[in-house]
């Protein structure tokens, strides 16, 4: 069962790095093999909650963040959230809990803060887990809310945002339903502390995402480490339209489509934790190596 997200925060830390306080939490044995997760837009940390323990349970000690904008982290006004910036305070947590090589798992927003940190120092990345998200931005499918939040109508937009709304754009880019609690809680780190105040500032990231897409495809497609995709196949934003170019580059890592009815979409560690938490224990429990 999934803690609600007092719960969650309530388990956690707050400390500041770069001048922002941060959010985050670490479970699992102090000796253990170190994980980092990133999560997605619009969220927190708190989506990896259900997968979590089987991690745990593999022997792995995971640290899970809140991005600055995100969750249970400040949320300054007026900020340029920048992917770089958020690349930044990631290293700068691991350098405050002494976190070395560490293997990585990235959804959504959190992908592109991945391939930010891949390009700055692979070597670091022991391996590498993608799940839904933005690899390629000539095959990303923005949905019309996107659009809109993108744009600067956005910016009046933004604070008009209703949790009728949100659970309307989140219902959009979902495979399988998620229970009214969860998503409840889902928009509960979304505007928390005025959250929903700095969404536009926070989604100028396609911006960088363009700017940056040749940079973080040669890191993406260079990474000699072990690779595993999880993928939900029914998300309209970065679904199966990815599937292709991924089977294609990408002949040594390991890809698990989650295809079965009803196939999955945008939050695969949502939509079928179960799954998705054997698939990551298990990439995450083998020997680490390099490929030549």
């Amino acid at each position: 069962m999934q803690p609600t997200l007092a719960e969650w925060v309530a388990g956690g830390t707050r400390v500041e790095v770069g001048g922002h306080s941060l959010f985050y939490r670490q479970e699992g044995p102090v000796d253990g093999r170190p994980v980092t997760l990133l999560h997605g837009y619009p969220t927190s940390s708190h989506d990896w909650a259900l997968i979590l323990p089987a991690l745990v349970e593999s022997g792995c000690r995971v640290t899970l963040l809140d991005f600055l904008g995100f969750g249970a982290s400040a949320k300054p006004r007026g900020h340029r959230y920048r992917m770089t910036e958020q690349a930044d305070l990631v290293e700068g947590l691991w350098e405050r809990l002494v976190i070395g090589p560490t293997a990585l798992v990235a959804h959504d927003y959190g992908v592109s803060v991945a391939q930010e940190l891949l390009a700055r120092d692979s070597d670091r990345i022991t391996r590498m887990a993608w799940l839904n998200g933005g690899l390629y931005i000539d095959l990303y499918k923005a949905t019309p809310i996107q659009k809109l939040m993108i744009s600067p109508l956005g910016k009046l937009l933004g604070p008009l945002m209703s949790e009728g709304s949100y659970r309307a754009s989140i219902r959009q880019v979902l495979g399988r339903p998620l229970p009214p609690d969860v998503v409840h809680e889902m928009w509960l780190s979304t505007a928390s502390d005025g959250g929903t105040r700095i969404q536009w500032d926070i989604n100028r990231y396609h911006d960088e995402r363009r700017a940056q897409a040749g940079r973080w495809q040669h890191a993406l497609e260079s990474y000699s480490g072990p690779e595993l995709f999880v993928w939900g196949p029914a998300d309209p934003i970065s679904g199966k339209t990815q599937l292709p170019r991924l089977r294609e580059r990408f002949t040594k890592a390991e890809i698990v489509v989650l295809d079965q009815h009803p196939a999955v979409g945008h939050w695969p560690q949502l939509e079928d934790p179960d799954t998705v938490g054997a698939a990551l224990a298990q990439f995450l429990r083998e020997k680490p190596q390099r490929s030549s």
